[in-house]
């Protein structure tokens, strides 16, 4: 499932830290309808880890690495998927700057890459659905997710209340 590498040099706070990792999770959910419970966000403060751009050791680097599923979605998906995690960053960690004003370096989102291609994996016992068959994938599985919310467990609490939003949109 997704799982995305905030590597920041930047000294974030929990609140910020909170909010990026919402914002992400709903960015990437809601554009491809992954249920939230799947999307993973690690945070690393690599403010002292040595790092190079050009050949040359840099302190100011805040990069965003996403490992995603393919799927049907194209190129513009992801860059799309780009442009919000970066607006959602200078929502969070600059929003005294304006979209004419840059931040400095320091400051800025210095680059959002997404790779990968995740073969297979499982996630609370169930099997990764194909990229884009997240809404029949939970269908199928939707009774043995209630059985779990009922037994109080707040993943899939929150997972058949997703379900729950997207089968209302889709009739």
């Amino acid at each position: 499932m997704p799982f995305y590498e905030v590597a920041h040099t930047v000294a974030l706070t929990d609140d910020q830290k909170d909010a990026l990792a919402a914002a992400i999770t709903e960015v990437h959910s809601s554009r491809f309808t992954v249920p939230r419970m799947f999307i993973n966000v690690v945070f690393t403060n690599t403010f002292s880890v040595p790092t190079y751009t050009g050949g040359k050791r840099t302190t100011v680097s805040n990069r965003i690495v996403a490992r995603v599923r393919r799927g049907s979605r194209s190129r513009e998906d992801f860059n799309s998927l780009c442009s919000d995690i970066r607006a959602a960053w200078a929502n969070i960690v600059h929003p005294e700057y304006s979209a004419d004003q840059s931040p400095p370096p320091e400051l800025e989102l210095r680059a959002v890459f997404i790779t990968g291609e995740l073969l297979a994996g499982m996630k609370c016992e169930f099997h990764v659905p194909v990229a884009g068959a997240e809404l029949e994938w939970a269908k199928e599985n939707y009774n043995e997710f209630q059985k779990r919310a009922a037994r109080g467990d707040e993943d899939f609490i929150g997972l058949v209340e997703q379900i729950d939003e997207w089968l209302h949109k889709s009739g």
